[in-house]
């Protein structure tokens, strides 16, 4: 067996900076980026990456690609892992998915630039960059930006293997309770879209899929979401009932 070079052995990163998002826990991130477009986040950078020379020139490109780290995922990773798309029971290798669980939990992520604040008139006043469709809970560590590029990224004729289209959406309605309390925020608009977005994927786990009576419960911003998913006997087609919103303290 061939011995790898010295120089792949181990590697050391740092992190430029940190995500702060509508997200605040797993569970609702959409599993891809871009399809809740409506999801706000801030990437905050740190010094010494922090200094605004470094991001001259990018408010020119409309997107982003961004490297992080998922760093509520275990350290230990596993060659075989159970994707979503395919009903969280069947198989493939971790390198033919997008799962959390890889060798060195680094993620991907192409995001919309909405904004490139730099705080202050000195040359050390800090940088924060305002995304939009962003998948990333608040707190991951970003370890790098690039901008995208769509004439060599962008490729519609490539294949996509199991995962060949965006996922179905289900309807979601809101409850009388709901609209209640969405329409006394300022943030009414948009925070409802930012649900109907996030619940209309369906976040539920795979393997709880066919659970209709039970709530569930997810947090988005500053507020607890529950909901439950129901069927209707003519169609059979499920959707996504918003029972609750709860701003909590």
């Amino acid at each position: 067996m061939t011995r790898p070079p010295h120089s792949m052995e181990s590697y050391s990163m740092q992190p430029i900076g940190y995500i702060e998002s509508d997200f605040p826990d797993k569970f609702g991130v959409p599993r891809q980026p871009g399809l809740a477009a409506a999801a706000r986040a801030s990437l905050v950078l740190v010094p010494p990456y922090d200094d605004p020379l470094a991001v001259r020139g990018l408010e020119a490109f409309s997107h982003l690609w961004l490297t992080f780290v998922f760093h509520h995922s275990p350290a230990r990773w596993t060659p075989l892992v159970r994707p979503p798309r395919l009903g969280g029971n069947a198989k493939v290798g971790v390198f033919a998915s997008r799962s959390t669980h890889r060798p060195n939990r680094l993620g991907q992520s192409l995001v919309k630039l909405c904004g490139v604040d730099i705080g202050g008139n000195d040359d050390r006043a800090g940088v924060r960059l305002a995304l939009t469709g962003c998948d990333l809970i608040s707190g991951t560590p970003v370890l790098d930006i690039k901008p995208y590029l769509p004439w060599a990224e962008a490729l519609p004729d490539a294949r996509a293997g199991y995962a060949p289209a965006p996922p179905p959406q289900l309807a979601v309605r809101f409850s009388a309770a709901a609209e209640a309390t969405l329409a006394a925020r300022e943030d009414a608009a948009s925070l409802r879209e930012l649900i109907r977005q996030v619940l209309a994927q369906d976040p539920r786990p795979a393997y709880r899929k066919g659970a209709e009576e039970r709530l569930y419960g997810v947090r988005l911003r500053d507020v607890d979401v529950r909901f439950q998913v129901e069927s209707t006997a003519l169609t059979g087609r499920s959707g996504i009932h918003v029972i609750e919103i709860d701003i909590g303290n």
